[in-house]
């Protein structure tokens, strides 16, 4: 059971810089790579997991949403989202 973050920006979003410092803070915690991926350049996958906002992280297992976070997400919440799914991994 694979988990994969991802997580979307667009330049020059405020909320996107300020969600940056987290998600360095939560790989540094868990070791998941969050990976950063700019929305503008990704419209295939704006469509296909329906973005509407940016910040936009996503959990995924095996290629599906488990979790969606939209906008601004606090470390903690961040870090609770990933460690359900990497306990399963175990």
């Amino acid at each position: 059971m694979p988990v994969q973050v991802l997580y979307y920006f667009q330049d020059g979003c405020m909320g996107c810089m300020e969600q940056e410092p987290i998600n360095r803070e939560v790989t540094a915690l868990l070791g998941v790579e969050i990976e950063a991926r700019n929305a503008v350049e990704h419209p295939e996958e704006i469509r296909t997991f329906g973005l509407k906002v940016t910040p936009t992280l996503l959990v995924l297992v095996d290629s599906e949403v488990k979790e969606r976070f939209e906008g601004v997400v606090h470390a903690e919440a961040l870090e609770a989202a990933i460690k359900k799914y990497l306990v399963r991994e175990a």
